[in-house]
């Protein structure tokens, strides 16, 4: 044994060291635990081979009850003692001392087999865990070795690997005698958890504890690294569990195949497939529909056919019922071969298996095929059922044949095939995407009496048509009435209907739509009010933007950048600076950090109201908050635009200081404006000061300012600045000579 765990020491190290990266300790302990492995083990473990369908590969799928350790069977769930005892754990949220004197009572009578019905038969898995400690709290009672199997095996169908792990350092105190499948158990744990670091270190635990590795841990193992994407080390890990004597099984390889078609690697996994009798394993019919059912979604139904005759040929296995409906569930015309392939051999085709190729059909837009599919069905004996008249109802609607789709609908009455919700919402989709919403309304009032009752994505999609259509109150009376019904839309779908009414100018409506919605419980949230807002900001009406702002936080519905900014604007574009002012500080108070367009709009606001000092004062205050580079960039260029130049140029300094090109290209803006007012002279100044930060002005606008100063008789700051660019080898003594 000690010899076993040697020869994994090596390769489990290294699979762990790659995988903690961010915790280099549990390397360092991965170095040392196999080798403090002690060969005078006195508990060496059973044979468990976990039953993996790499189809659909899950470790929950073991059977334990074949080897011994868990008892009891799916009859003790009905014993009346086990459903007395799950009555009153669903009572626990109201337990009195009554309720729990009765339950010790119950529990001293309960075998070890009903505790472990009892504790499969709790829908929430926390709840049989709290029993499960609970339990074992209570005096003269202890637990079965079965029941703390059973309670790791419910625990590893969940991501709650921190109870299981309690749970086995609890039978490694009590020194309950410990099998691989509980290490197993525990690893699958953490695996669904997405942990595998911690689900290899299972590992770790599994050889301190004094248990032998066997063929179900090491399978789980290579379980775990083939659900984490990391198939190379699941191989090598192979290769060290037979270098310790340990003979991988079908399962083994149907993990490892599985892993090969998750990325996509599928002559990789037929090829393991072919070596698998090679290394005295056959492969047995779910290695071979695990890479049939990839082919199939990858829709290469000519490889499928020649891996069933494969099948037939090397592996000597007969198609069945599942054969045939793997391919069945893909997406070709070579579907339909297999359909009259499995008829011809004697494997009947259900329902499920028609529907899903003429629901293949229809979504490929192909409904005439589907028709004649289902002319074919109904000829065989086969009748439909809703699902699959339903299916071809949503494709002639997917096509536009609305009128197709009611004909059929009629068939189904006929037919005795009542059509259900999902029919009619269907159709209703179908009318409201060909403009007839109108209709859709009126099909929808007439549910009742149609025996059919619309649910929530009933009620959306027909709002949705309406609301298309321009029908807005229509659309509000459907959400309103969604919501007598009991339906609750979402805030996407309300803030649609919000949205809509304030782009119509009726923000009063859409207000008294969204307090309704409100009052009614439905999920509204910060985006609905802020849209409320923005209607009435952009119609004038600041007042009624600043009492929904209050009634926001009356409601618990915290405002963002987004609602401040909004508010801001249209307080600073009527004139009352002031209040925004004060509504900026409240919203930085409030630690909301103001957004580009925040910056955006209260520099052209102040700037329109030539309230300059104001607006400094508040920028230090935001840019405290948030950092944003270009804002005297801004600044600068909004007052260029306005014509207040004075103002522009004393703030050049802050622009200046870090001399990136944004910087360069404001001041050519600033240089513009001088020279549109026919200031030479300043333009110059702007230049130079430019120059003195190692930024180079544009050459042309230079040109034009030098002819400018020479006009005017500056011939020394003509001279000077294009002094300037010679000394930055911009340009040539003769190029100045010549624009002098």
């Amino acid at each position: 044994m000690a010899f076993r765990w040697k020869l994994l020491e090596k390769r489990l190290t290294f699979e762990l060291r790659s995988q903690c990266n961010a915790n280099p300790i549990c390397c360092d302990r991965a170095g040392t635990f196999f080798s403090s492995w002690s060969s005078e083990n006195p508990n060496p473990s059973s044979h468990i081979d976990p039953c993996l369908c790499a189809g659909c590969v899950d470790i929950e799928q073991i059977d334990e009850n074949e080897h011994g350790i868990v008892g009891g069977d799916e009859d003790e769930s009905r014993h009346p003692l086990v459903k007395e005892v799950c009555r009153l754990i669903s009572l626990r949220s109201s337990w009195n001392p009554k309720l729990k004197n009765e339950l010790r009572h119950l529990l001293r009578s309960l075998k070890p087999r009903h505790v472990c019905a009892v504790l499969h038969a709790q829908n929430d898995e926390r709840n049989a865990l709290k029993f499960f400690y609970w339990a074992d709290r209570q005096w003269r009672y202890r637990h079965d070795l079965i029941v703390y199997y059973a309670m790791l095996e419910v625990l590893s169908k969940t991501k709650l690997y921190d109870g299981a792990q309690r749970v086995l350092r609890l039978m490694l105190r009590r020194g309950i005698e410990l099998q691989p499948q509980a290490f197993v158990y525990v690893m699958i744990s953490h695996s669904r958890a997405g942990n595998m670091v911690k689900a290899m270190q299972v590992l770790f635990l599994m050889q301190k504890a004094g248990v032998e590795p066997d063929l179900s841990i090491c399978n789980a193992a290579i379980y775990v690294l083939v659900k984490g994407n990391k198939l190379e080390k699941a191989l090598r890990f192979l290769n060290r569990m037979r270098v310790i004597g340990i003979e991988p099984s079908v399962v083994t390889f149907n993990c490892l195949i599985k892993g090969y078609c998750d990325l996509h690697r599928i002559d990789d996994a037929v090829s393991l497939i072919d070596e698998m009798p090679f290394e005295g394993c056959s492969p047995n019919k779910v290695s071979y529909y695990t890479v049939m059912g990839f082919l199939c979604k990858e829709k290469r139904i000519k490889e499928v056919r020649e891996l069933m005759g494969k099948m037939l040929k090397d592996g000597k296995l007969l198609p069945d019922q599942v054969t045939y409906n793997t391919p069945i569930h893909g997406h070709s015309d070579d579907v339909v071969v297999f359909l009259k392939e499995a008829e011809e051999r004697g494997f009947l085709v259900d329902k499920i298996g028609y529907s899903a190729i003429i629901n293949s059909f229809c979504q490929e837009g192909r409904i005439d095929r589907a028709k004649e599919l289902l002319g074919e069905m109904i000829t065989k004996g086969c009748s439909p059922d809703v699902v699959t008249y339903t299916a071809v109802v949503h494709g002639f609607c997917h096509i536009g044949g609305v009128d197709e789709a009611k004909t059929l609908m009629q068939v189904m009455n006929r037919q005795g095939c009542k059509p259900n919700t999902i029919s009619y919402t269907a159709l209703l989709n179908g009318l409201c995407r060909s403009g007839k919403s109108s209709e859709a309304r009126e099909m929808m009032t007439l549910s009742e009496e149609e025996w059919w009752t619309p649910n929530g994505i009933t009620y959306s999609i027909v709002m949705h048509g309406l609301r298309k259509e321009g029908k807005l109150f229509e659309a509000c009376d459907v959400v309103k009435e969604m919501i007598r019904k009991g339906f609750h839309p979402t805030a996407v779908e309300i803030n649609l209907a919000i949205h809509s009414l304030c782009r119509e100018s009726r923000v009063n409506d859409a207000k008294n739509f969204m307090e309704e919605c409100l009052h009614k419980g439905c999920a509204v949230n910060a985006v609905n009010f802020s849209t409320v807002i923005h209607g009435f900001c952009q119609r004038g009406d600041v007042d009624a933007a600043l009492s929904l702002l209050d009634d926001m936080y009356l409601n618990d519905k915290r405002p963002d950048t987004v609602t401040y900014t909004t508010i801001i604007n249209a307080l600073a574009k009527k004139g009352r600076i002031e209040e925004a002012i004060e509504l900026t500080k409240k919203m930085l108070h409030k630690g909301l950090v103001p957004s580009p367009i925040t910056y955006r709009s209260i520099i052209y606001r102040f700037c329109e109201q030539s309230r300059v000092e104001d607006l400094l004062k508040i920028l230090e205050k935001m840019l405290s908050r948030k950092d944003c580079r270009t804002v005297y960039n801004q600044v600068i260029e909004k007052l260029c635009t306005l014509g207040n130049l004075d103002v522009a140029y004393k703030l050049l300094g802050k622009v200046l200081r870090t001399a990136s090109r944004f910087d360069a290209s404001t001041c050519h803006m600033l240089m513009e404006s001088y020279m549109s007012k026919g200031i030479p002279l300043l333009t110059y100044k702007v230049g130079c000061r430019m120059f003195d930060q190692n930024l180079i002005p544009d050459l042309k606008l230079c040109e034009k300012v030098c002819k400018r100063l020479m006009l005017e008789g500056k011939l020394d700051e003509a001279n000077k600045l294009m002094l300037r660019f010679m000394e930055h080898e911009c340009v040539s003594p003769q190029h100045q000579s010549k624009i002098c």
